[in-house]
């Protein structure tokens, strides 16, 4: 019996998007993400949300906005005021995570447990940091285009940026990708304002409209894929493989003999022999 992981309801593909910095495009492009079923994470700053952005390019989210904007979304950290943490005393940088945190969390009215790194900058040190202060994953600024689940969550990269020119060449990859035996994750990130630079809207309505509605495709946020994944990995298997224990509450998808998915509901002890 060939027993798999797989992604809810028997998926192998998942497809996250990322935002940064919280400005007043992500209206617009949440509009794109709703229309098309496409979910995203926005990694927001909360100190400066606070700031007077009168005469700016582009305004910030207004921090009464941010709940009914962003619900069925993911609000992440962004840090307090967007420093390049890597130059900033440990203590400095604590202070930036946590107080963003503590702030979108009243904000949200809910738990904010992921991170992007302001610049791209961080270190080992930061790392462990953010990890002993609640933060579950951070995306950096370099991608890659191996499609693949992250090997440490504190240092994510994404697939590419939405300007990349291969965008829809890995797109198109994606969407043919048929080997079951895989899981595969395609990561796009950017900033919305970047958008209404270029005035190149088409680009991402284009790729959403391509990417959405798709029956073998998992559309999850980063925290939800985070989240899945560390459940999947708690399962408690039989020296067979034939028996296995959830002793978590989220249930999770096995894949048998690549023709059978199977749910595993948290909390249960399952012989898969009597569910295939």
């Amino acid at each position: 019996m060939k027993v798999y992981i797989s992604f809810p309801q028997g998926k192998y593909k998942a497809l996250t998007m990322s935002y940064d910095d919280g400005k007043i495009e992500d209206v617009r492009l949440l509009e794109i993400f709703n229309k098309y079923g496409i979910k995203g994470t926005f990694n927001l700053n909360y100190g400066i949300m606070l700031t007077d952005q009168t005469g700016q390019k582009h305004p910030r989210i207004e921090k009464e906005q941010v709940k009914e904007l962003y619900a069925g979304h993911e609000v992440a950290t962004h840090t307090m005021t967007h420093p390049t943490i890597e130059r900033c005393p440990l203590t400095k940088v604590a202070t930036e995570i946590m107080e963003d945190r503590k702030g979108l969390e009243r904000l949200t009215g809910g738990l904010v447990r992921g991170h992007a790194y302001p610049n791209g900058s961080y270190s080992e040190e930061i790392k462990l940091l953010f990890r002993q202060l609640g933060i579950a994953y951070a995306r950096l600024v370099e991608t890659d285009p191996s499609f693949a689940l992250p090997a440490d969550p504190m240092a994510w990269k994404a697939t590419c940026h939405h300007n990349d020119p291969k965008l829809m060449e890995y797109a198109e990859f994606f969407v043919g990708f048929q080997k079951k035996q895989y899981l595969k994750l395609m990561y796009v990130w950017g900033h919305s304002y970047e958008f209404a630079d270029r005035d190149n809207w088409q680009v991402i309505e284009e790729f959403c409209k391509y990417m959405g509605g798709r029956d073998d495709i998992w559309y999850a946020t980063n925290i939800e894929i985070i989240d899945y994944m560390e459940a999947a990995r708690g399962l408690k298997f039989s020296a067979d493989s034939e028996s296995v224990y959830n002793p978590g509450a989220m249930s999770v998808w096995l894949q048998i003999n690549s023709d059978k998915c199977v749910e595993i509901p948290g909390g249960t002890y399952v012989d898969i022999n009597t569910l295939i």
